[in-house]
């Protein structure tokens, strides 16, 4: 069974998803940027990786941060959230 899922999105989306996540006794990895970092998804997170500056297409909004993430918070899913 999946215990760990990287979030791959922020704000609300990130923020139901890792509440189900944890209703289903697993674990919510959120990404996040420097606007973020006090959100309400990232203080309920189990774990967090940081993507960089606050301008979305810096941080967000780039796809390469991302398997690095997946790869240092030892996820064993990615959940795409909603775009």
């Amino acid at each position: 069974m999946i215990q760990r899922v990287l979030i791959a999105n922020r704000g609300e989306i990130a923020l139901r998803i890792l509440r189900s996540l944890h209703r289903e006794g697993r674990q919510g990895v959120v990404v996040y940027s420097d606007a973020d970092a006090q959100s309400p998804a990232v203080r309920e997170a189990d774990a967090t990786f940081p993507l960089g500056p606050s301008p979305p297409r810096a941080s967000c909004l780039r796809i390469h941060p991302l398997p690095a993430a997946a790869a240092a918070t030892h996820r064993a899913a990615v959940h795409p959230g909603y775009r």
